[in-house]
C-alpha cells in the first residue's frame, strides 16, 4: 500500500492506494478525509497579518510556500486577474490573481510568510 497527499481544490486529502490482484474485486469507495493542517499552519492562520479584514471572497493559496511580495492593499478596488500577492514555491514565483472585480477587504499574511496549500492569504468584497 502507497500513501499520497492529493490538493484537489485547494484542499488537501491523504489517500492510501492499494494494488489489487486481477481475481480481487475492488472496494466500496469511501469519501476521502482532508488532511489536517500541520500546527504551524494553524498558528499562521490564528494569527492574521498586520491588515487581516474580512471579506465574502476567500483567497486560498494553491499550493504550499513563501509570501516574496504584496501587491495591492486592502481597500484598493481589483478588477479579475489582478496580481494581488507573489508566493514562491519550487524556486518559482506564482502570481496569485484576484479571482474577480471588487475591493480587497483584507491581507491575512505577511512578506515572508511559510504557508500551506489552502491557507487563507486575503479577502474580498
Amino acid at each position: 500500500m502507497k500513501n499520497y497527499r492529493i490538493i484537489v481544490n485547494g484542499v488537501s486529502y491523504d489517500v492510501a492506494v492499494q494494488e489489487l490482484s486481477e481475481t480481487e474485486a475492488p472496494a466500496a469507495m469511501e469519501a476521502p478525509v482532508p488532511a489536517a493542517p500541520a500546527p504551524k499552519a494553524a498558528a499562521k492562520k490564528a494569527a492574521a497579518g498586520p491588515a487581516g479584514g474580512e471579506g465574502s471572497v476567500k483567497i486560498n493559496s494553491p499550493m504550499p510556500g513563501k509570501i516574496v511580495a504584496i501587491k495591492a492593499q486592502p481597500g484598493s478596488a481589483v478588477k479579475k486577474g489582478d496580481v494581488i500577492l507573489v508566493l514562491e514555491a519550487m524556486k518559482m514565483e506564482n502570481e496569485i490573481p484576484a479571482p474577480q472585480d471588487g475591493t480587497l477587504a483584507g491581507i491575512n499574511v505577511s512578506v515572508g510568510d511559510q504557508v500551506e496549500g489552502g491557507s487563507l492569504l486575503a479577502t474580498m468584497n
